[in-house]
């Protein structure tokens, strides 16, 4: 080590600079072969589905569009497709900022979800609030105030009450700022898929990254069906609608084999402490 040591120290920085980026300059075969990059597919699928089965519905109070959630699931389809492709070259930093972009949409998504729900009626059919954003007219409130406002949604107390026990979601955000803003130098190494990596933080920052963005997929899913869990029913009961034939007794509860898949593999994998609450927040026949 010593001789190593003294061998650098006769370098020129540029000569140092050189050595580092051929010192494993090629992302390493447990960094390509990651968890999170089949995951990343799997929920991009997701949203997929997701918006091709709830793209009938309307949303009541605002003008002029049919469903703006298709619009946002298309729009975290598009972010969890573009963090695989930048990881998938090493790009680590600028994955962690769109995985912020990602939480970011969930809280508009629920945020303008709710305050429809809250303000819509028929004395005031057309919500200004959500209206005018939709338009373009007018932006949302920021981050905390949306947050705020669905963490003290009557709707959502019981889940959150389980959701955000510790602060697990409180430490991720700020994570997530710090890559964003690069808040601290040794956030700088790693969007360069050709400097040295010597204690391997790339693979570690994979692991991290899987864990929040799996993280915020279940805190979407809960929220999402837990305000319209009508988003979750199968095709079932429309398909024998439009061929002229009575639908079976009670399969407008029946829930869509994707989402049944999704909430097996990772609600209760991951949260089963949230399973049977979100189960009583609905009439739909979700096992």
């Amino acid at each position: 080590m010593e001789s190593f040591s003294k061998k650098i120290s006769d370098m020129s920085e540029e000569e140092i600079e050189n050595m580092s980026k051929k010192i494993n300059c090629t992302l390493t075969k447990e960094y390509k072969e990651h968890k999170i990059f089949s995951e990343l597919e799997k929920y991009s699928d997701f949203y997929n589905s997701l918006g091709f089965s709830t793209f009938s519905w309307f949303t009541m109070g605002v003008k002029g569009i049919i469903n703006f959630d298709n619009y946002i699931f298309s729009s975290m389809k598009g972010t969890l497709e573009s963090i695989k492709l930048i990881l998938e070259h090493g790009k680590i930093n600028d994955a962690f900022s769109l995985t912020r972009k990602y939480y970011d949409n969930v809280v508009i998504n629920i945020y303008a979800l709710l305050y429809l729900e809250d303000n819509h009626s028929l004395n005031n059919f057309i919500v200004e609030k959500i209206n005018n954003w939709v338009t373009n007219k007018e932006k949302l409130p920021d981050y905390k105030v949306m947050n705020s406002y669905i963490r003290n949604s009557r709707q959502l107390k019981t889940i959150n009450n389980l959701m955000f026990r510790g602060e697990y979601y409180k430490k991720m955000r700020i994570r997530l700022n710090d890559h964003t803003h690069y808040n601290y130098f040794k956030y700088m190494f790693y969007n360069d898929n050709e400097m040295a990596d010597f204690g391997n933080n790339r693979t570690k920052f994979l692991e991290q990254l899987s864990i929040d963005i799996k993280n915020i997929f279940i805190l979407h899913f809960i929220w999402l069906f837990t305000i319209k869990d009508n988003y979750m029913m199968a095709s079932d009961h429309i398909d024998y609608l439009d061929m002229g034939e009575t639908p079976p007794k009670n399969s407008e509860y029946w829930v869509a084999p994707f989402i049944q898949t999704i909430f097996d593999e990772v609600i209760k994998k991951n949260r089963p402490d949230l399973v049977e609450e979100f189960k009583k927040s609905t009439c739909m026949e979700i096992k």
